[in-house]
């Protein structure tokens, strides 16, 4: 079984809420994930990336962050997957790491980057900054439409949540 293959399995196994099965994935792969997040080769960190979300492991997190400064769009891109599932039920990871989101979603060279680091933000706390931010690229003219009408969805989202609390 490869690490893409055990990451797979585990989120399967966490959806159905065995959680004992998916802790022992992450105990057996744990050294592989933190080999091929030092790989030469994107592909492999992409993986690696990709898989501590679907592993949902937590103590990995800080890696995540090094995903997010990687030189490759794929590897950026699936460190986003990761940070946007592990952060669902709580804040903590995008809250964590929110001004290196906010460059990403405002500056990122890849489109694809931009948009999941818009869609992850929308599971961070409701902040003023990131609202505003969200509302720039919404109205930048230059940008893709997809990239505009979610980053305009996600800051309607986090004013709706802002006013609840």
């Amino acid at each position: 079984m490869t690490l893409a293959e055990a990451a797979a399995l585990a989120d399967e196994l966490a959806k159905q809420g065995k959680e004992r099965e998916v802790a022992d994935l992450r105990r057996d792969w744990a050294d592989e994930l933190e080999l091929e997040v030092r790989s030469q080769d994107y592909r492999e960190r992409a993986t690696a990336y990709r898989a501590i979300g679907q592993l949902r492991f937590r103590q990995k997190t800080e890696l995540l962050r090094r995903g997010l400064e990687d030189e490759s769009p794929a590897c950026r891109g699936s460190a986003l997957l990761s940070l946007e599932l592990l952060s669902r039920d709580a804040p903590r990871e995008i809250n964590a790491v929110r001004p290196l989101l906010h460059t990403l979603a405002n500056a990122d060279d890849n489109p694809a980057v931009r948009r999941l680091a818009v869609l992850s933000l929308r599971n961070g706390s409701p902040q003023r900054d990131t609202i505003v931010l969200l509302h720039g690229i919404a109205e930048e003219d230059g940008l893709e439409r997809g990239l505009r009408e979610q980053a305009a969805k996600v800051a309607a989202e986090l004013e709706k949540r802002a006013k609840s609390r």
